[in-house]
């Protein structure tokens, strides 16, 4: 008998929820690195744009493929994963807002702020992804017809 929390980790969900996390990581890293490059040639806001989509487009290839493995159609997937990183924004930039104005002053205060705002977005990001961008790839798959 397998104790409570390996039972736990071994949750398909659980596993895709894990694995969404370290995408993300790895989408800051692209970020990061495409900005810090750009920026030596590229005015500040271009170097940030480009590497806020090189990340994005990190993390759109790596969920596809390694957390959801999914075949569906790239292009319409594509879109809906924009789609639901552009809501995400917003919704972490107004929890950022909301932490700022709320939040009495202390130490590492401006890193709790960023802290609650990227935990509401990854949490948004992973489920709506997970049920609707990516939600066929864990339907029952359809038999082949006799």
């Amino acid at each position: 008998m397998t104790s409570p929390p390996a039972r736990f980790g071994l949750r398909r969900g659980v596993r895709q929820f894990i694995k969404f996390g370290i995408v993300g990581a790895s989408g800051t890293v692209v970020n990061y690195a495409a900005y810090s490059v750009l920026l030596n040639v590229l005015p500040k806001w271009l170097a940030y744009a480009i590497g806020f989509i090189s990340g994005g487009i990190n993390n759109y290839w790596w969920n596809r493929r390694w957390t959801f493995r999914s075949r569906g159609h790239p292009w319409r997937e594509l879109a809906q994963f924009i789609t639901v990183s552009a809501v995400a924004l917003g919704i972490s930039e107004a929890v950022l807002v909301f932490a700022d104005h709320h939040l009495p002053a202390m130490r590492f205060r401006n890193s709790l702020a960023w802290l609650a705002a990227t935990c509401v977005g990854m949490g948004w990001n992973f489920f709506v992804n997970k049920f609707w961008t990516f939600r066929h790839t864990h339907e029952a798959p359809v038999p082949p017809k006799a």
